[in-house]
């Protein structure tokens, strides 16, 4: 009998083995028409206690219930993540303060910030999993101005892991192909739902803030410059919006003259669909008398002369582009937009969200200005300027 069972032991395992090689995990493509059934796939298989592969503004990241040990447990060992480094988690503005100790006046800081590519630490109230915490019981918080993190965290209704989905030492990944390069089987089996949502712009991971202490710190630079000399404005109608968008341009152009000679002005513009990220461009257009300006949606970008010559005499033309349908770093090699990098320009991208791909020669060639803009309710929005 003790043959037979050792020999049956061995047999379960090679059959075991066997099943392994046939495991093909699920993976899902999502795009911005058919999001719904995807977040209410993935709703399940978080409250199940698994672990899903899932874009966000950033990089791919991976998501799991920041607040069941087991899967916290499940997403460490796929990371080989040392003990005592901790994991930031996603949540909406709502939760934060139930997760989070904050003040007034850090929470007036962070909603100038925030929903951004930033990761705000503070100390925790210990309602997540302990192992995402610091050994000083902090916690790191985001918010992203991601659509289908925005509707996955208000239908899951709990904190979810925000750590991006690479082996601890690694690179961030912008593809699922370049991920499951670098990972084992053993790793790949340990993953529930793969989210696909194609190549994701080169967005560095999140620019982490830690307000734990009196003292400010940056702790990880991402690809925005944290500052508590952001402006904020408020809009209830297009032609605020657009005098909002004039006062703007006017100040900018009057304290940046002189680089303005030598730079190009660049306005990274970031904010939800029909928030009025177009009405902000006519604003600034029409400084330069231009009245004909509409979205490059489907053209990826417009290019328009100035019409006044007795103003603004070393600006001359206005370049709108949209970047809402580029879906990879192919396109943006094909948008020849060096072209209009030149002293003397205005350049405005809407859906400033995916310019990661190209930031960093923004940055070296132009002034930038951040404009991010968001719904306060149906018919107030927040204008907030960084520069």
């Amino acid at each position: 009998m003790g043959y037979f069972s050792r020999n049956f032991d061995k047999i379960k395992d090679i059959i075991a083995q066997l099943l392994n090689c046939f495991i093909v995990m699920k993976t899902v493509r999502i795009n911005k028409e058919k999001y719904q059934d995807v977040i209410s796939q993935i709703v399940k298989i978080l409250r199940e206690g698994g672990l899903v592969i899932f874009p966000t503004d950033t990089v791919y990241g991976l998501l799991c219930d920041a607040q069941n040990g087991e899967a916290v447990k499940k997403l460490i060992a796929f990371k080989n993540r040392p003990a005592g480094k901790p994991i930031s988690v996603f949540c909406n503005l709502k939760m934060l303060k139930d997760l989070v100790k904050v003040n007034e006046d850090q929470l007036k800081a962070i909603k100038q910030i925030i929903p951004g590519p930033y990761t705000i630490v503070l100390p925790s109230k210990h309602q997540v999993n302990k192992f995402l915490e610091s050994e000083t019981g902090t916690l790191g918080i985001r918010v992203p101005m991601y659509r289908y993190i925005e509707v996955l965290v208000k239908q899951f209704g709990k904190p979810i892991t925000a750590t991006s989905a690479n082996l601890a030492g690694r690179s961030p990944h912008y593809s699922i192909e370049s991920l499951f390069n670098q990972v084992s089987e053993k790793q790949k089996h340990l993953i529930d739902l793969i989210i696909d949502a194609g190549i994701l712009p080169k967005n560095k991971p999140s620019t982490v803030v830690d307000l734990s202490q009196s003292d400010v710190k940056i702790l990880r630079q991402g690809d925005k410059d944290f500052s508590k000399n952001s402006k904020t404005y408020l809009s209830k109608t297009f032609k605020e919006t657009k005098n909002v968008a004039n006062k703007i341009f006017q100040d900018v152009e009057t304290r940046h003259a002189l680089s303005l000679r030598k730079k190009p002005l660049i306005f990274i513009i970031e904010g939800e669909m029909g928030v009025g990220k177009t009405v902000f461009v006519k604003g600034i257009g029409e400084q330069l008398g231009i009245k004909n300006i509409i979205s490059p949606t489907y053209v990826i970008y417009y290019e328009y002369d100035k019409t006044i010559s007795n103003i603004k005499d070393q600006i001359s033309k206005l370049i709108h582009v949209d970047l809402y349908n580029l879906e990879n770093k192919d396109e943006f090699k094909h948008l020849g937009l060096e072209k209009f990098l030149i002293p003397g320009n205005i350049l405005c991208f809407e859906w400033g969200e995916k310019a990661g791909e190209i930031i960093e020669l923004l940055k070296s060639k132009g002034e930038i200005v951040y404009v991010k803009m968001r719904y306060i309710n149906e018919k107030e929005r927040e204008i907030i300027i960084n520069n």
